[in-house]
């Protein structure tokens, strides 16, 4: 064989790899849209898997998590997050039930300790408190948990097994107060809404949710040793089909900029 015809071939064969290189990187690439499941590597966006994740969050979470859910798409390009809220007994129903999802976060600890057996470890991402949320104005001058005891003032509470309810029941118990409310609602936003729209007085809400309807209800503080944290427990789902994904927004949730979202909606540390 010529040494032309050799040098020919050896070229051809170098070229026909490097051609076949970005193909085989091509063909390998889904698009973004399936999760390996691998873990991400230090939480960066191009390490952190790509997928449609839907996650399920307190209600109290509505207005923050949208935030945060735009910030998480902007720096990981391919990631798509859908959001379900509700009350924390309402999502653990649903996780119970089979309900696809691949993130549950609730309201407190219990909420989350019942399905248990469905998650991952919980990693808690935020505190909360209460505050009683009135009429803007306060025009019935509510000053302190003992107005609440007033019969001639409509009150609307969370349900009992509503995290926000059991919370509610405790700061009443430990004050020794009765409170008859004209209504229970199902999720502590239901509650900011009776009162935002003037069918209830006062209520019992976290400081977060007075702090997002600011312009429509007054927030009257209730004192530390009367109050009662709420503690944000956030976990992956074990039957997630995006678990590396989920396990990277978890994370995220928990990193700086995640905490600054949520120290900016009014959350507190974990």
């Amino acid at each position: 064989m010529s040494r032309t015809l050799t040098r020919r071939r050896t070229a051809a064969a170098v070229l026909t790899a490097a051609l076949l290189v970005p193909l085989a990187a091509c063909s390998s690439d889904d698009g973004g849209k399936k999760d390996t499941g691998g873990s991400p590597a230090s939480g960066s966006a191009s390490a952190a898997p790509r997928a449609d994740l839907t996650v399920l969050a307190a209600a109290s979470l509505t207005d923050v998590f949208k935030t945060a859910g735009a910030a998480y798409e902007k720096s990981h390009p391919g990631t798509k997050i859908t959001f379900s809220f509700a009350g924390s007994q309402e999502l653990v129903a649903q996780v119970s039930q089979g309900s696809p999802a691949d993130v549950l976060v609730t309201a407190d600890t219990k909420s989350m300790d019942k399905v248990k057996a469905d998650t991952g470890t919980p990693a808690v991402i935020a505190k909360n408190r209460l505050v009683i949320a009135t009429g803007e104005g306060n025009p019935f001058k509510v000053d302190e948990l003992e107005d609440l005891a007033d019969p001639k003032l409509k009150v609307v509470l969370a349900a009992p097994e509503v995290p926000a309810g059991k919370y509610s029941k405790q700061v009443l118990d430990q004050q020794k107060l009765t409170v008859k409310p004209v209504s229970q609602e199902p999720n502590v936003r239901a509650v900011l809404s009776k009162v935002e729209l003037g069918e209830a007085d006062a209520g019992l809400v976290y400081k977060t949710d007075a702090e997002s309807a600011k312009d429509k209800v007054d927030a009257v503080e209730i004192p530390d040793d009367q109050n009662a944290i709420a503690t944000y427990p956030a976990a992956t789902l074990k039957d997630s089909e995006n678990a590396g994904a989920a396990a990277a927004f978890v994370a995220w949730l928990a990193s700086a900029e995640g905490q600054k979202i949520l120290r900016d909606a009014g959350f507190q540390k974990p």
